[in-house]
C-alpha cells in the first residue's frame, strides 16, 4: 500500500512570508547603532593611501 507523501510528487507549498516577518518569527533585532562596528586601523588618511598604494603595487606584482 502506498503513503500519500508517496502519491503527491509535489508537497503543498509553505506558505510565503515577508523578511520581516521570518526576523520577527525568529526573534531578531537590527544591529544599531552600525558606528560600533567600525575600527579605527587607520591613524590618518596618508597612512591609509599608503597602505592602498602598497597593496594596489603587490596585486600588481602578481598578477605580473
Amino acid at each position: 500500500m502506498s503513503t500519500s507523501a508517496e502519491q503527491d510528487p509535489f508537497p503543498a507549498p509553505r506558505p510565503r512570508l515577508t523578511v520581516a516577518e521570518m526576523l520577527a518569527a525568529k526573534g531578531t533585532r537590527p544591529i544599531t547603532p552600525a558606528d560600533n562596528y567600525t575600527a579605527d586601523t587607520f591613524s590618518s588618511d596618508e597612512e591609509l593611501d599608503e597602505f592602498l598604494e602598497f597593496y594596489r603595487a603587490e596585486r600588481q606584482r602578481d598578477l605580473s
